[in-house]
């Protein structure tokens, strides 16, 4: 059996351009003598496509596409993942589906039955769940055909059962030769090691091979790092797609191993991911340009250096904006990183402007203290000036602040915060460094000097962030175990944080959801990130204490 992939890079909502993409690779799998084409789920109208599918037209317009699709095929079966009508008198009005097309016609439809709600999934909130899965006959073989999440209900490697059914036992029972996967599944630092771990427990488990294409790109928040892979019977990866980037392939069910898919450090499919995803975030909202704050800091030279990997250097400004506090050494290394990035540089001083505020700030006070509302006017004011290039520019400003910082609310509201995209809101202060190494991998385009420098605001005079902060290597640790672990108090000091520290945190985190609900959105690289996948009230009074009320 000959199957061709198509690893592809939909865009939510625009039903014409991806069905072009469907029709292309169809053409192509059937010139490269393909039995089976394969394309992502809901290829039509590109995943997650969310409220779109409240509106009667999209749909119509889906399912129109999507029989057009099947009117083109011939011998070669062609299956690509749509909406479809639930013809059932009760439940959810749209089914999640595996079309499945040949000699211009539909010739099996399967709906996906584990429907996702959990994280960044909410798909019982459009999708009806099929109930059965049934195997088609496609080239002489029985063929399983599946969509994503049908795949991962297996607790013996997930260590949680989520589901009550298993829709690929149902397949084996009935005497299926191959499976046939088509997804979207999500990024996640180790995701793809996750995936190949499962799928080749489930390759074992029924001595079934199987075939697995994942949709790539990024689509809001969500990245999709493609990583399709083909595993034989023996649980041996035998076709290991590249990690984000579109490619297609003619596979077959044999042939020699391959281990790409675990072969990428974590920095690198951080950095790379958020590459990909910062170039499709602009492409698919129409942005062309960026401008990003330079503090002379590893946050903004890393958030520059992955938008010139991204979009090219003429497309990246940026702006420098010293105050009285800002040392030399920073407006040195932003310079330094702009001629090393070629991005054109722009130098704004503040102290001027900052000086009427404070005297404003002072008048209205009835007295001169310098504290954090002074500290956070700098912040506003650079935040301004951003917004200025931006209006008169039409680039998108990029925020630079990353996740342990929006953790803990050690970040200013309509300064700092401002931007377009928060481009590193998942990613870790020590992760950051990590990935800075990274993008040194070739040559050194972000200046050794800051990426050894103490971390500071520079907001005030001598500041360092751990005047506010526990060193990062320790605050990351307990925001890990804290936001992606779910841990508490007592566990995460058990493993050996001091408790007075882990408590202070918490509390930091608990206390400054109101910042990260008017944030930009971020780009989800880890398990837990800020934004969907993390819903919690702003206005609530849960602290941890013993109960106290007693009937």
């Amino acid at each position: 059996m000959k199957i061709y992939i198509g690893q592809l890079n939909t865009t939510v909502g625009a039903i014409a351009s991806n069905a072009e993409l469907i029709h292309k690779v169809y053409s192509d799998g059937v010139a490269a003598g393909a039995d089976i084409v394969m394309v992502p789920e809901l290829a039509v109208t590109g995943y997650p496509p969310l409220d779109l599918l409240d509106r009667e037209v999209f749909i119509a317009s889906a399912l129109a596409t999507g029989d057009a699709l099947a009117r083109e095929t011939g011998s070669t079966a062609l299956i690509f993942g749509n909406v479809s009508r639930n013809e059932s008198w009760c439940g959810k009005p749209l089914h999640n589906s595996a079309v499945v097309a040949q000699n211009g016609r539909i010739v099996a439809v399967q709906h996906k039955g584990l429907l996702p709600t959990y994280d960044v999934f909410d798909e019982m909130r459009y999708f009806e769940p099929g109930h059965s899965s049934q195997v088609v006959l496609l080239a002489g073989r029985r063929v399983g055909v599946s969509i994503c999440e049908d795949f991962w209900y297996d607790d013996e490697v997930l260590g949680t059962k989520l589901y009550c059914s298993n829709p690929v036992d149902q397949l084996a029972r009935q005497g299926a030769e191959v499976f046939l996967n088509i997804s979207a599944s999500p990024f996640n630092a180790g995701k793809r090691k996750t995936r190949f771990d499962l799928f080749s427990h489930i390759a074992r488990r029924y001595d079934i091979p199987l075939v697995y294409v994942n949709q790539v790109g990024g689509n809001d928040e969500l990245l999709f790092d493609g990583s399709s892979i083909v595993i034989n019977a023996a649980g041996e990866t035998v076709f290991c797609g590249r990690a984000f980037e579109t490619e297609t392939a003619l596979v077959t069910l044999d042939g020699p191993r391959c281990d790409s898919v675990l072969t990428i450090p974590t920095d690198e499919e951080i950095g790379r991911a958020l590459i990909l995803g910062l170039r499709d975030y602009l492409r698919k909202c129409g942005f062309k340009d960026l401008v990003i704050g330079l503090s002379g800091g590893i946050d903004s030279a890393v958030t520059a250096a992955i938008a010139v990997e991204a979009i090219g250097a003429e497309h990246v400004t940026g702006i420098a904006m010293p105050s009285q506090f800002s040392s030399q050494h920073s407006i040195d290394d932003a310079r330094e990183l702009a001629k090393r990035l070629g991005i054109a540089l722009h130098v704004v001083p503040i102290a001027d402007i900052y000086q009427p505020y404070e005297k404003a700030v002072d008048q209205l006070f009835g007295d001169h203290k310098f504290d954090s509302t002074n500290e956070n006017i700098q912040a506003r004011i650079r935040g301004n000036i951003l917004m200025a290039w931006s209006n008169r520019t039409g680039a998108m400003v990029l925020s630079t602040g990353n996740k342990s910082e929006m953790a803990v609310g050690y970040c200013t509201l309509y300064g700092d915060m401002a931007g377009g995209l928060a481009l590193l809101g998942d990613v870790y202060k020590t992760m950051v460094y990590r990935v800075a190494e990274w993008l040194n991998r070739e040559r050194e385009v972000i200046p050794r000097s800051t990426i050894t420098k103490p971390p500071s605001a520079e907001l005030r005079p001598d500041q360092t962030d751990q005047d506010s902060l526990p060193p990062y290597s320790i605050l990351d640790g307990i925001l890990k175990l804290y936001i992606e672990e779910w841990r508490e108090t007592d566990e995460i000091a058990a493993k050996g944080f001091d408790r007075a520290v882990v408590e202070r945190i918490l509390k930091l985190v608990d206390t400054n959801e109101f910042k990260r609900r008017q944030a930009a959105p971020t780009l989800r690289v880890s398990t837990k990130a800020f934004g969907n996948g993390r819903q919690l009230p702003i206005a609530q009074r849960w602290r941890r204490e013993p109960a106290r009320w007693v009937k």
